[in-house]
């Protein structure tokens, strides 16, 4: 039971923002998504949140051109207060666009990125940035850019490897030894399976020190 101490209770569609004056302004917290477009972001999103459809999963490449706010609800269960004793959190998780596809032009794809780049340097609430590898390729230039560019905004950074489930036992391994030593993060890099939610816990537990109280943290 103590590790489904924290867990998502209800999750929602809030807003989508194409210019950072549309993004929420409020104190709550946010967790941003980020990744190359087909990374399995959708459905990483919906396995996290429990909720499918939560998400829209595309099969074209570059669909989501859009800054997408969901509204979450998480529950803390509370040292010592026994099954009733359970603490309540709100905060938004931030679906980013992909990169890497661009439907639209070289304008519009600079224009995404000068807008992606605007929101990660300024989002005042912004807590914890989640990078997309798929765990099948975890060395193409493109991810190795946007890693870079993220560390350099100093920001906290938890590297995912998606789509655990395409590859066998010792393949997952050694792809996720080589992306420990080519993406470095603030945490050690988890592999994931959306198919069947594969480290979802720990991902949440990574997500929970950002959102819960520190005095609402279970002690070990």
């Amino acid at each position: 039971m103590a590790e489904e101490s924290f867990r998502i209770v209800e999750s929602s569609y809030l807003l989508s923002a194409v210019k950072l004056s549309q993004c929420k302004k409020d104190d709550l917290k946010e967790i941003a998504f980020i990744g190359r477009s087909n990374v399995g972001k959708s459905s990483l999103i919906n396995s996290l949140c429990n909720h499918r459809g939560l998400a829209m999963v595309s099969r074209e490449p570059g669909k989501t051109r859009t800054i997408n706010y969901f509204s979450i609800r998480s529950k803390q269960a509370v040292d010592g207060a026994g099954d009733a004793g359970e603490s309540e959190q709100n905060w938004y998780l931030v679906d980013l666009p992909g990169y890497g596809f661009a439907k639209t032009g070289h304008e519009n794809r600079d224009a995404w990125s000068g807008f992606i780049a605007d929101y990660a340097a300024n989002s005042r609430h912004l807590a914890l940035m989640c990078l997309l590898i798929d765990l099948r390729h975890p060395q193409l230039p493109i991810d190795k850019k946007a890693y870079q560019w993220l560390r350099g905004l100093g920001m906290p950074l938890q590297v995912i490897g998606t789509k655990a489930d395409k590859l066998g036992q010792s393949d997952r391994q050694k792809n996720i030894r080589t992306i420990a030593h080519e993406y470095p993060g603030d945490y050690p890099p988890l592999m994931y399976s959306s198919k069947n939610h594969l480290n979802r816990q720990a991902l949440l537990q990574v997500i929970q020190s950002f959102v819960v109280d520190p005095q609402e943290a279970p002690h070990a």
